[in-house]
């Protein structure tokens, strides 16, 4: 039997055309294997340089803070560059750009990779230079801005220990009592659940304003002793019923203490955060003007979390924890030397 010329078995046609496809199919999965372990380098070294630049930016604005004379409060700080390299994993980084503004009271540290006997900034790559792509550019930026406390957003003035706080920043629905059995079961406090002997978490307020004192510079809160909620804060206990009755959120900064010195007026708060809590009910006393749903009874409360009898506190749930330092708009530096760094990039 004949074979007709110009044929090819179909053998040999399927075989080159899969070694195509092979081929092709092994520039695409190059790709994604640069793609997945040359994206987690970089991720990690982005990490490295976000911390070393957080770390330079907030000590050269608290060299500022305390004074603006300060040799490390200029745009050739060594201390910036030592922290960099601290927070890098090789003890190597770059401060590719350090920008001060003393006028507007802001920092910002711009670090950089840095490999031994590389170009500066830069991170070589493993998988991408079979792209022809040998190394990239890798930095993060950090702004921080200092001053003294002028405006914010009032904490209500009734403080919490964190270990009643902490593990429930979840949306959880609880009840935090200042008084009553069961009060802070764990916590170590005073008699009935009080946080301290004559003391129930209430803290000083200006006169006619529904506020806690806090003094940022020490982060502590003075005392205002007994379980009567202040006479200031009715309109505001009043408001809080009027907007929870028609469906809107309740959403206020609650101070958390670490440490409780002293007893009744003389008791002090050592503060290290604000809580933002979603307000659901409450029960305080010396409030007589609240509908007495929100006293005693807070509609549509779970019986577990329920707060009546000689229970008194605050029914809700956390949001979030808020540091003492952003609850608050920064000014100048005044002349008692309160002082705030915060970071705001």
């Amino acid at each position: 039997m004949r074979r007709l010329a110009g044929l090819t078995p179909a053998g040999d046609s399927e075989h080159g055309a899969i070694s195509v496809l092979v081929a092709i199919l092994m520039v695409v999965l190059l790709g994604f294997a640069a793609l997945a372990v040359d994206t987690a380098v970089l991720y990690a070294e982005r990490t490295q340089l976000r911390n070393g630049a957080d770390a330079a930016a907030i000590a050269v604005a608290q060299k500022c803070a305390k004074n603006i004379n300060d040799p490390d409060c200029s745009s050739t700080s060594t201390l910036a560059a030592s922290l960099a390299n601290s927070n890098a994993g090789d003890g190597l980084s770059n401060v590719k750009s350090l920008l001060l503004d003393k006028n507007a009271r802001t920092v910002t540290v711009v670090a950089g990779a840095q490999e031994a006997g590389k170009q500066a900034n830069n991170v070589s790559l493993f998988f991408g230079r079979a792209l022809g792509f040998n190394s990239t550019e890798v930095n993060a930026p950090s702004t921080v801005k200092w001053g003294s406390p002028v405006a914010g957003t009032t904490a209500f003035p009734l403080t919490f220990s964190v270990c009643q706080v902490k593990g429930h920043v979840d949306g959880t629905l609880q009840l935090l009592q200042s008084h009553g059995s069961g009060a802070n079961p764990g916590c170590n406090y005073g008699p009935s659940g009080a946080a301290v002997e004559g003391g129930f978490g209430w803290l000083p307020n200006d006169p006619g304003i529904c506020g806690g004192l806090i003094d940022l510079a020490v982060s502590e809160g003075g005392s205002d002793p007994g379980n009567s909620a202040p006479g200031a804060c009715d309109a505001t206990l009043q408001r809080w019923a009027a907007d929870i009755t028609a469906g809107r959120d309740v959403v206020v900064l609650l101070p958390v203490f670490n440490k409780v010195t002293g007893t009744g007026a003389g008791a002090v708060y050592g503060l290290i955060s604000f809580a933002a809590f979603k307000v659901a009910g409450w029960s305080f006393s010396g409030n007589n003007s609240l509908p007495d749903s929100f006293r005693n009874k807070p509609p549509d409360i779970p019986s577990a979390v329920k707060c009546d009898g000689n229970c008194r506190g605050i029914i809700g749930s956390f949001i979030q924890y808020v540091s003492l330092a952003n609850g608050f708009t920064l000014g100048p530096v005044d002349a008692y030397g309160a002082t705030v760094v915060k970071l705001t990039q």
